[in-house]
């Protein structure tokens, strides 16, 4: 059997894919905005081409791969996140709990209480003050659950001191959980009535690319176990699902919006014990860490991430105004949460009025309940995305491929180091994406057929 090469057009818009990667990693601050979107722009003109031209699954599968491999050596570009992973990652690799201190309280104290023992301390905190300038948070508490925490403190174990180092241990990691991804969506989609070349939807989205394995968000993990626990409730092994699913709790909380999903399709007593499980696998993943101060602490970063964080929105930045209008400040405090809640509400009802109650219809409801989510969120961030371009995948709807090609425009806020959004843009980018949505919704309610 002869392997298809690419046409001349594919092999010129995966060389443009590769020029834009290896110039986005090693040759573009976040603060060059025109270049930034310039070279995003040729990676998405090139993705959406390949995709048109029915890239054959093999030579995108090899691409996906090298577009990757581009960044491995590359420290993040367009993130500073990767600071406090390594910050929390020492904490883990010195035996300290990272949920029960800020970094300011660990520098103002010098780090004694956090590492009691003098030698650790003193070896560690030349470190901790290295890192601690680069912060973006350092004045909250860790919100980063048990599994990433893990891969934090192996990559801490290795490269304590070394940022790069650490960043490609990270990666390495990350990597892991994409070649899961990639298994997983191969092995779904037949299985779920879709095409398998379909997969290079998500595997060549450059977004996915750029977020995920250049600037290290754990959403790869997260959509890996979500993955994993669809591929086992579809083989009959509901425990080992629950077992993933928790895994993926364990990376980042959002998968907990799964378990509505299964009332109806499991039953409620065989949904309890579904639950039970997840329960059970985070209460082992989260023993190393249990205190007191880990749930007071957590609440307290989750209380501000819904009650004060602001990025990226879309129905608060309509409704923020208002609040201003109202009374002379602004009402995030009551509005966040508020939107939180209704968005819980929005899945719930989502959940109670599936029509089509067969594992094909899970992915896409799930994307629904997110996608409703995220809408209603304050905070926005790129790489949030990714979970709805990987969900999408799975299902009909291309408007998640769509908002991950917009989101880009989010990162005019990085021009300076006030973070100062335009909200023109913001709006521009979600005008197309909520017109894409509402055409395919419409479309959908007219056309009920199932994948084929």
């Amino acid at each position: 059997m002869t392997l298809k090469l690419p046409s001349f057009s594919q092999a010129a818009a995966l060389l443009l894919s590769g020029a834009a990667y290896a110039g986005l990693a090693y040759a573009t601050p976040r603060t060059e905005l025109g270049q930034l979107l310039g070279l995003f722009g040729v990676a998405l003109v090139a993705y959406a081409w390949l995709l048109h031209s029915q890239l054959p699954l093999r030579w995108g599968l090899a691409a996906a791969l090298l577009f990757r491999l581009l960044w491995l050596p590359a420290l993040p570009a367009l993130s500073d996140d990767v600071y406090r992973f390594h910050w929390d990652g020492l904490l883990v690799a010195n035996g300290t709990n990272p949920f029960r201190y800020r970094p300011d309280e660990i520098i103002a104290d010098g780090a004694r209480a956090a590492l009691p023992n003098g030698e650790a301390r003193n070896q560690t905190l030349p470190q901790f003050q290295q890192l601690y300038r680069k912060l973006n948070s350092p004045h909250y508490y860790s919100v980063y659950p048990p599994v990433s925490q893990l891969a934090f403190g192996v990559s801490a174990t290795f490269f304590p001191s070394s940022e790069r180092g650490f960043a490609v241990s990270l990666r390495l990691i990350i990597l892991v959980f994409e070649a899961g991804v990639a298994a997983l969506l191969l092995a779904l989609l037949p299985a779920l009535g879709w095409v398998r070349r379909q997969a290079l939807r998500y595997l060549l989205h450059p977004l996915v690319i750029i977020e995920l394995t250049g600037n290290l968000h754990f959403e790869a993990g997260v959509l890996c176990f979500v993955l994993l626990a669809i591929w086992l409730l579809l083989r009959q092994q509901g425990m080992k699902s629950a077992v993933a699913l928790g895994l993926g709790v364990a990376t980042k909380l959002l998968p907990l919006l799964v378990l509505p999903l299964l009332v109806r399709r499991l039953g409620w007593r065989r949904t309890l014990v579904y639950g039970l499980l997840v329960t059970a696998t985070l209460l082992v993943l989260f023993s190393p860490f249990l205190s007191v101060d880990l749930f007071v602490n957590i609440g307290r970063s989750l209380k501000l991430y819904f009650r004060s964080f602001e990025f990226n929105a879309s129905i608060y930045y309509m409704l923020r105004p208002v609040g201003y209008w109202l009374t002379t400040y602004n009402q995030i405090a009551i509005i966040g949460p508020a939107l939180a809640l209704t968005a819980g509400l929005i899945g719930l009802g989502l959940a109670w009025r599936e029509r089509h109650l067969t594992l094909a219809a899970f992915p896409p409801t799930f994307l629904l309940m997110l996608t409703a989510y995220y809408g209603l969120a304050t905070t926005v961030h790129p790489w949030y995305i990714t979970l709805l371009v990987g969900l999408g995948t799975l299902s009909r709807f291309r408007f998640p491929l769509v908002w991950g090609g917009m989101a880009a425009l989010s990162y005019s806020a990085y021009r300076t180091s006030a973070y100062t959004e335009n909200l023109w843009l913001v709006g521009l980018e979600y005008v197309i994406v909520y017109g894409v949505m509402l055409w395919e919704l419409s479309s959908h309610s007219n056309n009920r057929s199932q994948p084929t």
